[in-house]
């Protein structure tokens, strides 16, 4: 498995400590460069939500993506957000998560726009973190039952709620 501290894409950045100003670089750099690749505009706007979106693991809601744009001064009415938002998601750049209604960063931007991947998303109910993994077997069972019963599956989102190391840490002292 490889280590979270040295890679900030690794499945448990979320839940463990890492260097996150690089994480938060590499990614940004990623969907900078798949941007670049695939003729898309990030502007800077949208370039401020994903950073939003990039500052902490957590799922962050429409409008609390909303007023992080108003406190750095940005041009925040619900539009604004939201069409970002609308971008970062349509091209694989961030994920909503059903459960929360809310949104987190790719850890795999340059995988291209959903479905590349099956993402499977571990929630921490008690500080809103979130990680995200691969869903693979778990989506290759669902495609083999639904090719069974002659439906065709277009996306597969797997959402875990359950409790983080540190919130587990936090509740056992």
């Amino acid at each position: 498995m490889t280590d979270p501290a040295s890679d900030p894409a690794a499945p448990a950045a979320a839940f463990a400590r890492h260097d996150h100003g690089r994480c938060v670089a590499t990614a940004r750099a990623s969907v900078e460069a798949a941007c670049a690749e695939r003729g898309l505009r990030l502007t800077p706007a949208r370039a401020r939500v994903l950073e939003i979106l990039l500052d902490s693991h957590q799922a962050l809601g429409a409008y609390d993506v909303l007023e992080r744009l108003r406190a750095a001064g940005h041009p925040a009415q619900p539009p604004v957000a939201y069409r970002a938002l609308d971008f970062l998601v349509a091209n694989g750049f961030a994920h909503r998560i059903e459960k929360l209604n809310a949104f987190v960063a790719c850890v795999h931007p340059d995988e291209g726009a959903a479905p590349r991947h099956d993402p499977a998303f571990m929630i921490c109910r008690e500080c809103r973190r979130v990680a995200e993994t691969s869903a693979g077997p778990a989506a290759a069972s669902v495609a083999d039952a639904a090719r069974d019963l002659g439906f065709e599956v277009e996306r597969t989102v797997v959402e875990i709620e359950g409790v983080c190391p540190d919130c587990r840490r936090k509740a056992a002292r």
